[in-house]
């Protein structure tokens, strides 16, 4: 009975001093921004936010994830018909196949602080259409006035993915028709409780 007591006793100290604080990503003030390259140049443009969250307990980073809207690439280096020409082959099946996976997700399963202003190696895994991978979002993250700013970055392959065209892991010969596996996302996120 005593040591129930105390069992419980610690327990409650312990509850006491742990704050596990959930923020709600606020798609309108957060961006994601993509950039990808070929043999004869490279490409840029955003994504939104469509969800997510972050969990903070006693001020540090302790999880979280992030749902893109893949319906809402969007090509910034170019204009008018060779934009949308872009967009709608990055929608197609030969790339991210929009209409039946019409989202991404990347949901952290570790966290680890690498100093004290506020930097993270997040390990997590990343869907893309119907495979789920691990992978690593190096995250700047703080908390204040009851928000979450953070900036981090995502490297991603995408023939882990199965989005083939135009890869040499995948067909031989393309030449300078060749585009790169590796392309990175960048995000600028802002969570509220």
């Amino acid at each position: 009975m005593k040591n129930a007591i105390l069992f419980a006793l610690a327990g409650l100290f312990f509850w006491s001093f742990t704050t596990l604080t959930t923020y709600k990503i606020d798609p309108s003030g957060s961006a994601v921004v993509w950039k990808a390259a070929k043999v004869t140049g490279k490409h840029e443009g955003t994504v939104k936010v469509q969800s997510g969250s972050f969990s903070f307990d006693n001020g540090k980073l302790s999880g979280g994830e992030i749902v893109m809207d893949m319906g809402s690439i969007r090509c910034t280096d170019l204009e008018g018909e060779y934009a949308d020409k872009l967009v709608g082959h990055l929608k197609s099946d030969d790339f991210f196949g929009v209409a039946t996976y019409p989202t991404a997700k990347f949901v952290a399963t570790s966290v680890k602080a690498l100093d004290a202003k506020g930097n993270y190696e997040v390990m997590g895994n990343l869907t893309i259409k119907k495979t789920t991978q691990p992978a690593t979002l190096k995250l700047e993250a703080a908390e204040k006035d009851g928000m979450v700013r953070a900036t981090g970055k995502l490297g991603i392959d995408r023939s882990k993915f199965d989005v083939r065209y135009g890869s040499n892991s995948f067909f031989d010969n393309l030449g300078d028709k060749a585009i790169y596996d590796n392309f990175d996302m960048e995000f600028t996120l802002l969570a509220k409780k």
